[in-house]
C-alpha cells in the first residue's frame, strides 16, 4: 500500500471520528440544556394551609413544571411565600398563587385578611344566632334584623346585608374543624357603609345570620317602585242625544223627545 493510501484512509479516520466526537457533545448538550429551556420553578403547598394561615417553610416546597402551565402570579421560590397570610385555603399540590396571600405588615393576622377599603366587624351570637356553631371563618352569611313595628307587639324581619364573608370566629381566624361549635362572636368583613347600617340595627331590634351556599354569589335584585300612573276616564258608551223638536202636524203643539220620554207641550197661537 502505497503512502498516498495510507495518508487518505488516516485523514479519513480522523475526519469521522471528528464528527462523531462533534455529534455526540451536540447532542449531549441537546439532551442536558432540554430540560433546563422548558421548565420553570414553581412552589405548590405540601400540606393544606387553611384559611387565615401564616406560610412556613414546611409548608410549601419547589417542584419543576413546563413553561407555560404555572399561573402568571406563581411564585418560584419558597422564601418569597414564607410569612403571607393565606386569604383562601389551599389544599396539599395546590399552587402556591399571590392572589390567595396577603402581606403580613404587623399586628394580628386579621387585619392581613381584610380587603381594601373593607373593615371588619364583630357581632355577638348564640347558638342561634350563629347558625348552630356551623359558621366558620371564610363562610359567607347574609344579615337579617328584626325589630318592633310601633307599640304593638308585632315584628317585621328584613334582609339588610347580604354576602358578608365571616373573617373569623370568637378570636379564631382559621380552622380545620367541620364539626359544629357555638362561639360567642362572629367577626365579618364589610365596607363602612354596611357596618353602620349593622351597627344601627343592632340598636334597634335583634341580629340573625343566616349562611350561604358557597356557590351562591348573587344578591337579590333591588325592586324599584315603578310610580303609578292613573288610568284616563273611560269615554261614555252613549253620547248625550239632543232633545229632537218635532212640530205637531195641526200646529196646535210641539212634541219634544229626550230619549224615550215623549213630551208634548201647547203652544198659544
Amino acid at each position: 500500500m502505497s503512502a498516498r493510501t495510507l495518508t487518505l484512509v488516516a485523514l479519513s479516520l480522523m475526519l469521522g471520528l471528528g464528527a462523531a466526537w462533534m455529534a455526540n457533545n451536540w447532542l449531549s448538550a441537546r439532551l442536558n440544556a432540554s430540560p433546563d429551556d422548558n421548565l420553570q420553578n414553581v412552589v405548590v403547598a405540601t400540606v393544606e394551609i387553611p384559611f387565615g394561615q401564616m406560610v412556613e417553610a414546611q409548608h410549601v416546597t419547589v417542584v419543576r413544571m413546563p413553561k407555560g402551565t404555572a399561573p402568571d402570579d406563581a411564585f418560584d421560590a419558597t422564601d418569597k411565600v414564607v410569612g403571607k397570610i393565606a386569604t383562601f385555603t389551599m389544599l396539599r399540590g395546590d399552587i402556591v398563587r399571590g392572589a390567595r396571600l396577603a402581606e403580613h405588615l404587623g399586628g394580628s393576622t386579621l387585619a392581613s385578611l381584610i380587603e381594601a377599603n373593607k373593615r371588619a366587624v364583630s357581632v355577638r351570637v348564640d347558638d342561634v344566632v350563629g347558625v348552630g356553631g356551623f359558621l366558620l371563618p371564610g363562610n359567607r352569611v347574609d344579615v337579617l334584623a328584626t325589630r318592633k313595628v310601633g307599640n304593638n307587639s308585632d315584628a317585621e324581619a328584613k334582609t339588610i346585608l347580604e354576602d358578608l364573608r365571616v373573617l373569623a370566629v370568637d378570636q379564631t381566624a382559621s380552622t380545620d374543624k367541620t364539626q359544629p361549635v357555638v362561639v360567642r362572636a362572629v367577626t365579618l368583613e364589610m365596607t363602612s357603609e354596611e357596618a353602620e347600617v349593622l351597627v344601627k340595627a343592632q340598636t334597634e331590634g335583634r341580629l340573625q345570620l343566616a349562611l350561604r351556599n358557597p356557590l351562591n354569589d348573587q344578591k337579590k335584585p333591588e325592586v324599584v317602585a315603578k310610580p303609578v300612573v292613573a288610568a284616563p276616564a273611560p269615554a261614555p258608551l252613549v253620547k248625550a242625544l239632543k232633545p229632537a223638536v218635532r212640530r205637531g202636524g195641526d200646529g196646535g203643539g210641539v212634541t219634544i223627545i229626550r230619549g224615550t220620554a215623549v213630551e208634548v207641550s201647547k203652544v198659544q197661537l
